[in-house]
């Protein structure tokens, strides 16, 4: 077994009710990897469920379609902000620039490979515990591989994947490999069904902390795998038995706003700089995830939400009484009032990016209308509408629930109501650009100038659903060829 010298192998989790977070870890210095132990606190690593600057859905969150941004408080913060919200056709246009996502997974695929390739041969543990931090390894190496794949690869279409470029996909922890064949689309998803499928073999139902791969967890990402690719019927299963098993464990569970936004809720009182207190302004909040990975969205990340505002046809589709809307204020990021009325989040500096029992009721409600089991998809959605507003207003309207087309866009529009300005619209815009069911569809965003005046830009369909690979990649590896 090779040893793996660990600059900084965290090991303990520190829990207590006000200072200390459990996210901070106790760092044990340089050490061998060597026991199963050592390799299972290798799992802990912050680096795989928490982006407080960079690696998260940042990019994700300026190229939906949910954002518009006032200018005065938008520019002049980082130089990647305004090409990302642009659609510009290179983003990082020198060897000097780096993008922070792409860089993150190469550093997490390292270490997961290490694990995946030599935690069978640890010492101490038993078979068990070695397949199943194995399968955690596989998992988490699966998921972030897909994240790559819908930020630099084509959307995933069956007709055309098997010569599609796909997205280098790395199974061996070696530091000198030269050469990096991006393969086809089809391989790329392959890969990451066959290390989705292999872990569920082996992972445990249950972790201690939802920042680890559980049963529950791979089903629903291997689902939402099978869902982006049109596979519904392989999908639905998957996502009927996450949801399953996250009811049998009792460990994840949605917020009802109802409560919670009730005058003496828990996220109560509503603050007027940050809003709510709610697991958006906390990043050790649990609750609702099935997977827990966090990104700072908010007003010290580099990449932030700050100058965005909700865009206009995003605004539109929340009913008054959407317990949602209170997440969101009209006034400025320097408290000033928005005298157009347009809305900033202010009640999110943590978004969640992982898998959210929110998002796997959405996911299984998709599913099953896409699949004509309209009083299905019904009940699923309702599901988590009855916990964001008042149960009077949660109903699918009748004409909707009994029209698979529209009941189809009311659950994708759910999606947006539900993670607005967070980075899922850009996955949602990607998945549908070729669905003939969204025919037509353009996307634009506006920045609006402080003179009253706007400008107004126009995502590039369908070249620019794809990123270009930064410089400092391609120029470093000659093999991997990059999008046009």
């Amino acid at each position: 077994m090779k040893n793996f010298i660990l600059s900084s192998l965290f090991i303990l989790f520190l829990f207590s009710s006000c200072k200390k977070s459990w996210l901070e870890v106790v760092p044990l210095g340089n050490l061998v990897a060597k026991t199963t132990d050592d390799y299972s606190k290798l799992m802990n690593d912050p680096a795989f469920y928490l982006n407080n600057y960079d690696g998260g859905w940042q990019e994700p969150m300026l190229m939906g379609d949910d954002v518009a941004a006032e200018t005065q408080y938008f520019i002049n913060r980082d130089i990647f902000r305004v090409p990302l919200f642009q659609w510009k056709d290179t983003i990082y246009a020198t060897p000097d620039q780096v993008a922070g996502a792409l860089q993150d997974h190469s550093t997490r695929v390292y270490t997961l490979n290490k694990i995946i390739n030599e935690v069978m041969n640890s010492t101490e543990g038993t078979e068990a515990q070695k397949k199943a931090i194995r399968a955690e390894a596989l998992a988490t190496r699966a998921w972030t591989h897909f994240n790559m794949a819908n930020y630099y690869c084509k959307p995933y279409n069956a007709s055309t994947a098997s010569s599609d470029p796909g997205f280098w996909y790395t199974t061996q922890p070696d530091v000198n490999q030269s050469s990096f064949p991006r393969g086809t689309l089809q391989q790329t998803y392959d890969m990451i069904i066959k290390d989705l499928t292999e872990a569920l073999a082996a992972i445990p139902r249950i972790q201690p902390f939802v920042t680890r791969m559980s049963r529950p967890a791979v089903e629903g990402i291997l689902g939402k795998v099978y869902l982006f690719m049109g596979r519904y019927n392989d999908a639905l299963p998957l996502l009927n038995a996450a949801l399953e098993d996250v009811t049998a464990n009792g460990q994840t569970i949605l917020y009802n706003y109802n409560e919670t936004l009730a005058p003496n809720g828990s996220f109560m009182p509503i603050n007027n700089m940050s809003g709510p207190n709610s697991p958006g302004q906390d990043m050790n909040n649990l609750k609702e995830a099935v997977l827990s990975k966090v990104f700072n969205s908010g007003f010290y990340n580099k990449i932030s939400s700050y100058g965005l505002v909700l865009s206009a046809r995003a605004a539109a589709l929340y009913s008054p009484g959407d317990f949602r809307l209170l997440f969101y204020t009209n006034r400025n990021p320097d408290f000033t009032v928005n005298v157009n009325g347009r809305l900033r989040k202010y009640g999110v500096s943590y978004s969640r990016y992982g898998l959210q029992l929110p998002e796997l009721y959405l996911l299984q409600a998709e599913c099953k209308a896409r699949l004509n089991d309209l009083s299905g998809a019904v009940t699923a959605v309702e599901t988590l509408r009855k916990n964001r507003m008042p149960v009077a207003d949660a109903t699918v309207p009748a004409p909707v629930a009994g029209n698979q087309a529209a009941l189809i866009k009311f659950i994708v529009d759910e999606r947006t109501r539900e993670f607005a300005m967070e980075g899922y619209r850009w996955f949602d815009m990607r998945r549908l650009a070729a669905d003939p069911l969204f025919a037509g569809e353009s996307y634009t965003h506006t920045m609006y100038n402080a003179d009253g005046t706007t400008a107004t830009y126009q995502l590039k369909l369908p070249e620019r659903l794809v990123l270009k690979i930064p410089r400092n990649v391609t120029d470093a590896n000659p093999d991997i060829v990059n999008n046009p």
